[in-house]
């Protein structure tokens, strides 16, 4: 649903800066708001990472400094309790709101970060089934009755190629394709069709050497965790991450908890937090790469903004 509101003649852009993690996302973000403000065109951020919208989650999701906030404003950041289960469709709703204020205002949205899956809900033609409480809560004690793995083994039984798409571990994920089933009596794992919903995007894309994407990936973990990463997670413990369906099973605060459970060390803790990042980095670039629609650049580039205003057309 796009939110009713009169946008000006001419749509302000929709600039859209993805990337796998730690490739620079959130401070070319800031640069080129700071670029177009110059050009005096005021330009706003839009938050697609999902676990940046959680107050507390700070250091774990390297969410934007407070001087990047106080510089250029930042939008859905530290808006949901820790406790509380977002989703992708309630995200799409508020995203789309906020771009829509911001076009209202004559402002340029940048919607910066997340997975192809949160950005696409923004801006492609993408509708999500509907959610039915007590059959989700009905497969989450399921889930915590018998385990990931035979959870999983159900979903196969029933739909194979939505089980083949999706890894026995992440089972909010088989969690909620078991639901849809139920509701719908299908389940489709992939993406939509590319096709722009909202109107004027430009997509851009940080691209890295993968050696160097490890590099940077290690060198940010190692980093948190030397900030305080572990105090982070014993204070939000004590306000409810435990109960958080979704912030408890966020990168690094899912190893700090098993490590807090005495499951694995701090040396394990930080390897693994490496570990899964790269996968998710990885997986991040094979959906991004899917989309034509992107313009790639090179995330070590001095002049990424000017050639972003270049493509813009905005270079003054």
């Amino acid at each position: 649903m796009t939110p009713e509101f009169d946008a000006p003649a001419a749509v302000p852009p929709l600039v859209v800066i993805i990337g796998p993690t730690a490739s620079g996302k959130s401070s070319l973000a800031v640069r080129l708001a700071l670029g177009l403000a110059e050009l005096g065109t005021p330009a706003e951020i839009v938050n697609a990472d999902s676990m940046a919208i959680y107050r507390g989650m700070d250091i774990g999701t390297a969410k934007p400094t407070a001087g990047e906030r106080a510089l250029v404003r930042h939008h859905l950041v530290d808006i949901f309790d820790i406790r509380r289960t977002a989703t992708v469709a309630q995200f799409q709703v508020l995203a789309r709101q906020t771009i829509a204020e911001l076009r209202h205002r004559g402002v340029i949205p940048l919607l910066v970060g997340g997975s192809s899956l949160y950005t696409r809900a923004v801006m492609d033609d993408f509708e999500f089934p509907g959610t039915d409480p007590e059959i989700r809560s009905r497969w989450e004690a399921e889930l915590d009755r018998i385990g990931p793995e035979a959870l999983h083994a159900k979903l196969a039984e029933r739909a194979p190629q939505a089980a083949a798409a999706i890894l026995p571990g992440n089972s909010r994920r088989v969690v909620r394709a078991l639901e849809v089933l139920d509701i719908t009596g299908h389940f489709t794992p992939g993406l939509p069709p590319t096709h722009y919903l909202l109107q004027n995007v430009h997509q851009f894309g940080l691209e890295l050497e993968r050696e160097t994407m490890d590099e940077r990936i290690a060198a940010r973990v190692r980093a948190m965790f030397d900030e305080g990463l572990v105090d982070e997670v014993r204070e939000l413990e004590t306000e409810g991450l435990r109960e958080g369906v979704t912030a408890s099973r966020a990168l690094g605060y899912r190893q700090v908890l098993s490590m807090l459970d005495g499951d694995v060390t701090l040396d394990q803790a930080i390897t693994a937090t490496i570990e899964r990042t790269r996968r998710f980095a990885r997986k991040q670039l094979g959906w991004f790469r899917r989309d034509s629609r992107i313009c790639w650049l090179p995330a070590q580039d001095p002049d990424l903004v000017s050639r972003i205003l270049a493509e813009l057309e905005m270079t003054g």
